[in-house]
């Protein structure tokens, strides 16, 4: 059974570093939450390491320039894992070929196809229409707010020719501000229940913890995975993830799950052990909101 906490202090001495995610968490989509900053800061001043493990599907450098201008301090952490950057690598190692249709907005385009210095002897990406593609990256929909099932005949025709399609954000939703967002791991969810092949790199899956790993590393001595807290909104990527790689996890219940779970300040206990027998993931701890 999950430990209802009242602050990440409460518990944070006995972690060397923590797996942040970003969106429900750190921000809304809109602006910085501040008591989650505040105790980031508080958790650095004391000699703890934060990586920020995102499954944005933006390269490190962009999301740290998102950051800024939501109004997250430089201070609040260490460095930067992305979806993104663990997909990017895979795609320049020609995974889903070197011709890709595209899905997502053209910032996101422009982000992604940048080359990457982590792949050597990268193969040459060209972006081409769904008829001429060897596979499919996708970042996003094309239009966020519309239902998954407006990309059923695009995906018929790829899965059609056996295309495989990298997935560079596992999340299903995402809540800017007070509105909610449909992300690539639902069109990519999609595409897996229509017969299609999808294959994912960030939250739940060992790439994106294996890339937090390194980043770990460039920052900090050695660190055991049990010295290791994994905080997050999202109970099927930040906690399953967590559970698959053996590593504690604070679960944000006023997130994404906040109505689920009775969230005002703190989670409704009966409502949150349901919500968590339901989902079969539990994390060691929950909290409302990070602070």
């Amino acid at each position: 059974m999950t430990r209802i906490v009242n602050s990440l202090s409460e518990i944070s001495d006995t972690y060397q570093a923590l797996f942040v995610d970003l969106w429900g968490c750190v921000h809304d989509g809109v602006a910085a939450l501040p008591d989650a900053v505040a105790a980031l800061q508080k958790y650095r001043q004391s000699g703890g390491k934060v990586v920020l493990v995102t499954n944005s599907p933006r390269p490190r450098a962009s999301v740290e320039i998102q950051l800024d201008g939501f109004g997250v301090p430089r201070d609040a952490w260490d460095t930067i894992a992305t979806s993104g950057d663990s997909a990017r690598s895979a795609m320049f190692r020609g995974v889903v070929g070197e011709k890709i249709f595209f899905m997502g907005t053209e910032d996101e385009k422009a982000a992604f196809l940048k080359p990457i210095a982590v792949v050597h002897d990268a193969v040459e990406i060209t972006p081409v229409p769904l008829e001429e593609a060897e596979g499919i990256v996708c970042c996003g929909a094309f239009d966020s707010h519309a239902d998954p099932e407006v990309n059923r005949p695009i995906f018929l025709a790829a899965k059609t020719r056996g295309l495989k399609l990298l997935c560079a954000n596992p999340d299903i939703v995402v809540d800017r501000g007070e509105t909610r967002e449909w992300c690539a791991g639902a069109l990519a969810k999609l595409y897996t229940e229509m017969g299609g092949e999808s294959l994912y790199f960030g939250k739940p899956h060992p790439p994106i913890y294996d890339l937090a790993r390194r980043r770990l590393a460039e920052v900090s001595d050695s660190v055991p995975d049990d010295r290791i807290l994994a905080i997050g909104d999202g109970i099927h990527t930040d906690i399953q993830g967590a559970v698959g790689e053996d590593i504690d996890s604070l679960f944000i219940t006023g997130g994404l799950a906040a109505a689920e779970t009775g969230t005002d300040q703190q989670p409704n206990p009966e409502l949150l052990n349901a919500y968590l027998d339901k989902s079969g993931f539990h994390p060691s701890f929950s909290i409302g909101f990070l602070r």
